[in-house]
């Protein structure tokens, strides 16, 4: 028995790796290489989103599966979503963590991760949803935390007064070994700082850490979409600028208390202060 990481070596997988592995929890990292080196990981495995066979093979008989969309076309994206619960479905694990890394879950507007969230569902299998908003590591971008460390700006794509429950892949982490010991916990889990932080609560824990004076300036989604494009494709970052242009009317970003990792779980999330220390920049 085991518990199955998708993306293992990757920015969300990681993580997950090596907070079951610090639990003492045997861990199989999925890889597009098998040959690739997993620390906390007992069995690295090749397989892909895009194979249901690989991924049927790999959730047989798993105590957990954590998966995760990645960031490529909603086309490839809804693929992926099928390929995952068919998988599911016919290799049966005890238990499926899916984080939406704070992808949108509206049945009416479909989407990948809302196929998904609603497949795991059909399929009957114990699973839980962790809805994160906004990541904390999105802000280690080079255009942001160049700008933190040689202009004391920090820029990002969102009204200054917007309320955001931030959290970070670490927080996710947490929930996600919480969450495979809690069988009783399912539905969704939401994963952030509350009560909800602005833009200018951000600069601020940034300038306390540097010990600068630092700034929130609002940029613009297209301006986003161009410092981002180099690193996840034109087509994925235009995805993203247009999710930013259409929170920009929303009155905040915040999870609500019900259903936090606070409540159900009693985890709270790091402080932005917290998660810079604890990466020592």
């Amino acid at each position: 028995m085991t518990y199955v990481i998708h993306g293992a070596t990757g920015a969300q997988g990681a993580p997950v790796v090596a907070a079951l592995a610090a639990a003492g929890k045997p861990v199989t990292a999925l890889t597009r290489n098998a040959d690739a080196v997993v620390d906390g990981a007992r069995h690295v495995v090749a397989a892909g989103y895009a194979s249901t066979a690989e991924l049927t093979e790999a959730y047989r008989g798993a105590d957990g599966v954590f998966v995760h969309l990645p960031v490529v076309s909603e086309e490839d994206r809804q693929t992926y979503a099928r390929n995952i619960v068919a998988a599911v479905r016919v290799a049966r694990p005890a238990r499926v963590m899916f984080s939406t890394s704070g992808a949108p879950i509206d049945p009416e507007t479909g989407g990948a991760a809302a196929a998904l969230v609603s497949g795991l569902a059909d399929t009957g299998v114990s699973h839980a949803v962790i809805t994160p908003t906004f990541y904390l590591e999105n802000l280690l971008m080079p255009y942001v935390i160049d700008a933190v460390r040689e202009r004391g700006v920090l820029p990002y794509p969102i009204r200054a007064d917007l309320p955001v429950s931030w959290a970070s892949h670490l927080d996710i982490a947490d929930a996600v070994v919480a969450l495979f010991g809690r069988p009783d916990v399912g539905g969704m889990v939401s994963v952030g700082q509350y009560p909800a932080i602005t833009g200018p609560d951000l600069a601020e824990a940034f300038g306390a850490h540097f010990a600068k004076g630092v700034v929130f300036e609002q940029i613009t989604p297209e301006q986003f979409r161009d410092s981002v494009a180099p690193l996840i494709g034109e087509g994925p970052a235009a995805d993203v600028a247009g999710a930013y242009a259409a929170m920009s009317a929303l009155p905040d970003r915040s999870i609500t208390p019900e259903n936090s990792a606070q409540k159900l779980l009693g985890i709270s999330p790091r402080a932005t202060g917290q998660w810079l220390s604890e990466l020592g920049l």
